[in-house]
């Protein structure tokens, strides 16, 4: 048998393994909030160790995730060393979701198998990666290849808070440094570029008073009514900015949340806005933050006894292709044109992800995984997510040559 034709063949007589590992991690709530997530990575970290691995399990100090608004984390390396020369290789994948929400027809901690499509929250995104790794990995050492270098899987648990704790703590603790890395994926492409993202708090302060004397205070929500004419009259300028990147479209910007106010008969006092500004691959973000500070700041400007604070909650920086992520690209099309019959594209997400915590630190990086044609098709992070098991099976065998192309000596 062909390499290619061992690898599918190991995938293939291990696959319902695989369905049963992913329906296992769907069954173990990882809903960020409240962000408790430590017993998702213990049962993953004591699967491998069934298999004669060795796991680094990174706990990351209580008061540091608790200052994070998370409950507990525990990042997840799994190193397999071939041999000292050769390049090193990190697949990583994040196990935090949103919580499931309203709409479901399927138990969303089920894991249920109707039509060839396994439901459960993070069955797309991106508990299925997990196994999908798994897999391709075991599937590459089993297949009797020589092999050099290594692989990494890094399994981490705060992608829905920025991934500072996660992916960014361990390379900036010097845990882990890749020669290349892949995150996980969505959809049949391969994502070689993404968003960037910063969240703000606005917090506008008038001074309250009784609803029949109005004069009397200073109205912190007819003053966020002007902040929010703003943020959407800039809003609907972003149309007109186009990124070159395909795939990415134009910068956004929405306000997500409004909290204030004491009681319906009381002038507000104080009014909370949290918004996000999405960011090109193009934009610079200390430019964009200035720009949005300013505006925010001008539309209050003048009006008697309001302030406003705003507060950055998060920057997540815009991935941007680095040299040699052509080769991982290159790979995994060709493998996908043998596993699925058709040849996927390259381009950009407007999501912003995980992948361009390694770009940071100067390795190549894309994204790829299991996942339908279009993100859409998933319904990742809403009702009645899941992952088709033909795709999960596919990923699986592309990923696996994907490992034998880097790591075949």
């Amino acid at each position: 048998m062909s390499l290619h034709a061992r690898l599918g063949a190991w995938v293939d007589a291990h696959f319902q393994e695989q369905v049963a590992l992913l329906q296992a991690l769907v069954a173990i709530p990882t809903d960020t909030p409240p962000g408790d997530t430590a017993a998702h990575a213990e049962a993953v970290a004591q699967r491998v160790q069934s298999w004669g691995w060795a796991v680094l399990r990174d706990a990351v100090p209580a008061d540091e995730v608790r200052r994070y608004g998370m409950q507990r984390i525990t990042n997840l390396i799994i190193r397999r060393t071939y041999s000292d020369k050769g390049p090193v290789l990190a697949l990583n994948a994040h196990g935090d979701v949103v919580p499931p929400g309203e709409g479901w027809h399927y138990d969303p901690y089920g894991g249920e198998i109707v039509d060839g499509r396994l439901y459960g929250r993070a069955a797309a995104v991106s508990k299925s990666d997990f196994t999908t790794y798994l897999h391709a990995v075991r599937a590459l050492e089993a297949s009797g290849l020589a092999l050099r270098g290594g692989v990494e899987l890094h399994f981490t648990y705060d992608e829905e808070f920025g991934g500072l704790l996660g992916p960014g703590r361990l390379l900036a603790q010097g845990l882990t440094r890749p020669d290349y890395a892949v995150c996980a994926g969505f959809s049949h492409a391969v994502v070689t570029a993404h968003n960037g993202c910063l969240q703000f708090e606005v917090g506008v302060d008038g001074k309250a008073t009784h609803g029949s004397a109005p004069d009397t205070g200073h109205d912190a929500l007819q003053a966020a009514t002007g902040i929010l004419r703003a943020v959407y009259r800039e809003a609907i300028a972003l149309r007109a900015v186009r990124s070159k990147v395909a795939g990415i479209g134009s910068p956004t910007m929405i306000v997500g949340r409004i909290e204030g106010g004491t009681h319906t008969n009381v002038v507000p006092g104080r009014v909370v806005l949290k918004m996000d500004r999405r960011l090109i691959p193009e934009e610079d973000p200390a430019e964009v933050e200035a720009q949005v500070r300013a505006f925010i700041t001008a539309a209050v400007h003048g009006l008697p006894g309001i302030t406003v604070c705003v507060r950055r909650l998060l920057l997540a920086r815009p991935l941007r292709p680095l040299p040699g992520h052509e080769t991982l690209v290159d790979s995994l099309q060709r493998h996908a044109q043998q596993v699925f019959g058709e040849s996927i594209p390259a381009h950009g997400t407007p999501l912003y992800a995980d992948a361009r915590l390694y770009a940071e630190h100067g390795i190549p990086v894309v994204m790829y995984g299991a996942g339908p044609h279009t993100v859409e098709e998933s319904r990742a992070k809403q009702a009645d997510e899941h992952v088709r098991l033909e795709d999960l099976r596919g990923a699986t065998k592309v990923v696996a040559g994907l490992l034998a192309d880097f790591l075949g000596a």
